[in-house]
């Protein structure tokens, strides 16, 4: 039995019940998780003293997956609002350093680098980003690109972003000098929402300089939220020599840069196998498993902001070996040309390996990656329960994501579970017949409260 412990992000269904759903394909893997109430949301942040009475109240693990904003600043959006000083948080990332010590547990752990978005949108940052977000992102792309800016943010409130920004860029070096000592197994930073230019990219650059120099086991990775799932895959293949192949629907366009990343396609598939402990595999006859990549040409479509592109038209090549889906045609949402064709084959269970199509190329890579690993890695899979994650996801990122959300959004002023749950039904009995699985219905729900995401749990 490997018995790991996983603090994810926040509470959301793709962060923390996915997780323990990959984990159930594998009963030689034991995943233990903080009560879910102890985590983060959009508006509050994580118990933090609770996950670290939690952790250290744990008996022996071998291994720890853990997303450091959550124990630094209570979640991936607390690191963005926290006013905590350096002191205070220093003092609870020593105290989870100490906790890890004395269990000698492997440590596989990411760091976000704090993402600039290119909106006034303040969801899921500060106040006043409803006024100065945009002004705020080119203060911060000028400023990268020409060594200088002009702006007009008042001063009171670039002082305070900047505060933010620094605390959290020291508290990154802090992580570097930990990986010195040879504290993690692993250790990643992440750029989530990445432009060309901007503070972020500087400090991803700074801290790549250390990285190199010490020849650390630590990584720059685009993305964020699939990052622990990653990890997770990492941790389960340490000691294994797989090979990937990735087999691409648009193979003249794995250069192009996909939205809210930084990085060609390409390299953004390479990057995410290799983060999950494997060799990217340039001929499908050699490798352990394929990894077929529906990606885009010219752009990547985004459904709901009413960027669409022409959907796949040509003829998927099923493998006669072990292979996953990665369907990253759109930025959040499948693309209902290419799952209306892979639906219409016979599935082979044995060698399917999972699809993945939610949001930005990298959070679809990482999730689709983790359920492949982990049940091509597993003596005994457990086929049922690896069925119910396949349907967790086509009915999210397919049903909802690419279908039904648009349409609840267009007649809905406000989210109803109960439209959800009319709209879903459809597509929800389909799946049940084409996945030959038994269960006693669905429950939906808007774990955030907002349309961008939804939680369906197969009862």
């Amino acid at each position: 039995m490997v018995e790991i412990a996983f603090i994810p992000i926040d509470n959301r269904p793709v962060c923390y019940t996915l997780a323990q759903q990959i984990a159930d394909m594998d009963c030689h893997l034991h995943l233990h998780l903080p009560d879910r109430s102890l985590l983060g949301d959009l508006t509050k942040q994580a118990d933090i003293d609770g996950i670290l009475n939690w952790l250290e109240n744990l008996h022996e693990v071998d291994k720890v997956v853990v997303s450091l904003d959550t124990i630094a600043y209570g979640g991936l959006i607390p690191s963005r609002r926290c006013s905590d000083d350096y002191e205070k948080i220093v003092e609870r990332i020593e105290r989870f350093k100490e906790i890890l010590n004395k269990k000698h547990s492997e440590v596989f752990a990411f760091s976000s680098i704090m993402r600039i978005s290119n909106n006034n949108c303040n969801e899921e940052e500060k106040e006043y980003w409803s006024l100065y977000g945009k002004k705020i992102f080119k203060y911060s792309y000028d400023y990268h690109k020409n060594g200088f800016a002009k702006t007009d943010v008042p001063s009171e409130i670039l002082d305070d972003y900047l505060k933010t920004r620094n605390r959290n860029f020291d508290i990154n070096k802090l992580y570097i000098k930990w990986s010195e000592e040879h504290f993690f197994n692993t250790l990643v930073f992440s750029k989530d929402d990445c432009a060309q230019y901007g503070l972020n990219v500087t400090e991803a650059k700074v801290l790549n300089v250390n990285i190199l120099a010490n020849k650390l086991n630590a990584l720059i990775k685009t993305g964020a939220d699939e990052i622990p799932l990653t990890l997770l895959a990492r941790a389960m293949t340490e000691g294994r020599h797989i090979k990937i192949a990735p087999v691409f629907t648009q193979k003249d366009y794995t250069d192009k840069i996909s939205k809210y990343e930084d990085v060609s396609v390409y390299e953004s598939v390479k990057g995410q196998i290799e983060l999950a402990g494997c060799e990217v595999c340039e001929n499908p006859d050699d490798a352990d498993i394929v990894m077929i990549v529906n990606n885009f040409k010219d752009e990547q479509g985004e459904l709901v902001m009413g960027v669409d592109v022409e959907g796949f038209g040509g003829k998927i090549e099923i493998p006669q070996k072990p292979y996953l889906i990665v369907d990253i045609l759109n930025a959040n949402g499948a693309d209902n040309a290419f799952v209306k064709q892979f639906l219409e084959t016979k599935i082979d269970w044995d060698n399917f390996l999972g699809y993945a199509g939610w949001n930005t190329t990298g959070n679809s890579l990482g999730s689709a990656l983790c359920c492949a690993l982990v049940k091509y890695c597993a003596k005994e899979p457990d086929i049922t329960s690896f069925k119910k994650v396949q349907m967790i996801r086509f009915l999210d990122d397919w049903a909802y994501q690419a279908n039904v959300r648009k349409l609840l959004k267009s007649r809905l002023k406000e989210i109803s579970v109960e439209e959800l749950e009319k709209e879903m039904k459809p597509y929800e009995g389909f799946l049940k017949e084409k996945f030959d699985v038994e269960f006693n219905g669905i429950k939906y729900s808007y774990p955030w409260n907002r349309f961008f995401e939804i939680e369906a749990d197969i009862l």
